[in-house]
C-alpha cells in the first residue's frame, strides 16, 4: 500500500469521513493480488469443468479461453481504466460514450452480477468444508455458517483494502466464463490506485499469468493423479483428491487454502461493488450518502447494500448462482465493448496513458471473439435464468427515472464531485 498523507476529516451527520488525500493508495503488488482475487482466487470452483467436458477439454479451456476472453477484457480495462482513473470504472466509460441513462444501467447490472458473484464464496467454502463437517451440507447449521461468514468478511471490507464424451456445454462454458471473467472489476477501484497510468496495465499483465497458472496446473495434477470419475468432479472435489493422495492432513490443508481463497475473493468483489456505488454517487447517479466513507476510508453504505444482497442470494446452489451472474454480466460487457469502440471513433485524440496498439478497425476486431462468446453463453442459459435476469434488467430500466424523480422532489440529496473530469474536458 502507498503512504497515507496527513489530511483531515470532513463531517457527515455525527460520523467523520476521511478526505481523499488521507486515504492510502494501492501500489503494484497488492493490486496484482486484488485483481487475482477479483478474477480467480485459485482453482477452487473449477471442478465442474471436468464433470461437464472431461479433463482434456477442461485443460484446453483454461489455456484457450484467456486468449478469447481474458486478454481482450484485460487490455480494454487497461486502456479505459487509465483514461478514466476514478472509482466509477465501467460506469463512467459507458456514461461517457452512451449517456448517463445507459451508464446507470451498466452500473445496476454489473453491481447486481457482482453481488450474485459474492454470494458464491460462502457457499463454495462450505462445499469444501462439508466433507470434514457433514452437518454443514444443509439445514440450519449451513444457514448460520453462511450468515457468520458473510458478517465476518463484510467487516473485513469495512476495515479496508489492505488485505471427453458427452459434454454439458452449458455447465462447461459457464464454469470457464465465471472463472476467467471480472477483469474489468478493478476499474471501479482505480481512484484508490497509486499512479494508475503505469500501475494498472502492469498489474493486469502479472495477474493474467498468475490466474492461468493457478487454474491449469492444479487441474493437470488433479486429473492425472487419480482415476477419472467425472461425476465426482464438482465444487469441493479438490479436497477429496487431497485426502486420497495425502490423507486427512492434506485435505485439511486444502480446506484452509480454500477458506483463505474465498475470503480473498469475497473481500475483493465486495470492494469493487461498494466502490462502484461510491463512484456512481460521485457522478450524481445515486444519492449522496453512497459517496460517504467510513473512518477507514471505505464506502460504508455501499458495503451494507452489497452485504444484504449476498445474504439474500446465498440460499441458491453454486451452479444456479454462476448461471444467473454470467447472464447479467454478459449484458454489461456488451455495453463496455460498445463504449470502447465508440470512444475510439468519436474521441481518437483523447489522452489514453495506456493505449492498445491498434487502430479503430483493430479495436472492433478485438471485441468480436468475446462478443460471440457472450452470445453463446446467453443462448445456453436456462429459461429460469433468462426470466430472473430479464426481471432484473427491467428493474434497472425503471429505477433510473425513479431516482431522477426523487432528486427533483428533493427526497434524497444528489451531488456531483467537482474533482471529476468528463470526456469533453479531456
Amino acid at each position: 500500500m502507498g503512504e497515507p498523507n496527513n489530511a483531515g476529516y470532513q463531517t457527515f451527520g455525527e460520523a467523520s469521513f476521511p478526505t481523499l488525500d488521507k486515504i492510502q493508495k494501492v501500489s503494484v503488488t497488492p493490486l496484482v493480488f486484488l485483481i487475482f482475487y477479483e478474477v480467480s482466487g485459485g482453482p477452487f470452483g473449477v471442478e465442474d469443468s471436468v464433470q461437464a467436458a472431461g479433463p482434456l477439454l477442461a485443460l484446453l479451456g483454461f489455456l484457450l479461453f484467456p486468449l478469447i476472453w481474458s486478454i481482450p477484457e484485460a487490455l480494454i480495462t487497461a486502456e479505459m481504466g487509465t483514461m478514466f482513473p476514478e472509482n466509477g470504472g465501467y460506469v463512467v466509460w459507458v456514461s461517457s460514450a452512451l449517456g448517463p441513462y445507459w451508464g446507470f444501467q451498466q452500473g445496476w447490472m454489473k453491481w447486481l452480477s457482482g453481488v450474485i458473484d459474492n454470494a458464491l464464496y460462502p457457499v463454495l467454502f462450505l462445499d469444501y468444508l462439508k466433507s470434514a463437517i457433514p452437518a454443514l451440507e444443509g439445514g440450519f447449521p449451513r444457514i448460520v455458517a453462511v450468515l457468520a461468514l458473510t458478517v465476518a468478511l463484510t467487516y473485513m471490507n469495512y476495515r479496508g483494502l489492505s488485505i471427453v464424451g458427452n459434454v454439458d456445454w452449458g455447465l462447461y462454458l459457464n464454469t470457464l466464463f465465471w472463472n476467467l471473467n471480472y477483469w474489468d472489476s478493478i476499474s471501479t477501484l482505480t481512484g484508490e490506485v497509486e499512479n494508475p497510468n503505469k500501475t494498472l496495465p502492469k498489474a493486469l499483465f502479472y495477474a493474467l499469468i498468475l490466474v492461468v497458472s493457478a487454474y491449469f496446473f492444479p487441474l493437470l495434477i488433479g486429473t492425472g493423479a487419480v482415476p477419472l470419475d467425472r461425476e465426482m468432479w464438482s465444487d469441493g472435489y479438490f479436497s477429496e483428491i487431497a485426502k486420497l493422495l495425502g490423507g486427512v492432513w492434506l485435505r485439511s490443508w486444502i480446506q484452509v487454502a480454500s477458506a483463505l481463497s474465498n475470503m480473498g475473493m469475497f473481500v475483493a468483489e465486495m470492494s469493487s461493488d461498494s466502490f462502484q456505488l461510491l463512484g456512481m454517487a460521485e457522478r450524481g447517479m445515486l444519492p449522496e450518502i453512497f459517496s460517504k466513507r467510513s473512518r477507514h476510508g471505505t464506502p460504508l453504505t455501499g458495503i451494507i447494500f452489497s452485504a444484504s444482497g449476498v445474504i439474500l442470494l446465498s440460499w441458491l446452489s453454486f451452479q444456479e448462482i454462476v448461471a444467473a451472474e454470467n447472464f447479467l454480466y454478459c449484458f454489461g460487457m456488451i455495453m463496455e465493448f460498445i463504449a470502447f469502440v465508440k470512444l475510439r471513433i468519436e474521441y481518437p485524440a483523447a489522452p489514453r496513458p495506456y493505449k492498445i496498439p491498434v487502430g479503430t478497425v483493430g479495436a472492433i476486431l478485438i471485441c468480436i471473439p468475446p462478443t460471440l462468446l457472450i452470445l453463446v453463453v446467453l443462448a445456453l442459459a436456462s429459461l429460469k435464468v433468462m426470466a430472473i435476469s430479464s426481471v432484473a434488467v427491467i428493474i434497472g430500466l425503471i429505477m433510473q427515472p425513479c431516482l431522477g424523480y426523487a432528486e427533483k422532489k428533493r427526497w434524497f440529496r444528489f451531488s456531483i464531485s467537482s474533482d471529476l473530469s468528463s470526456i469533453h474536458s479531456v
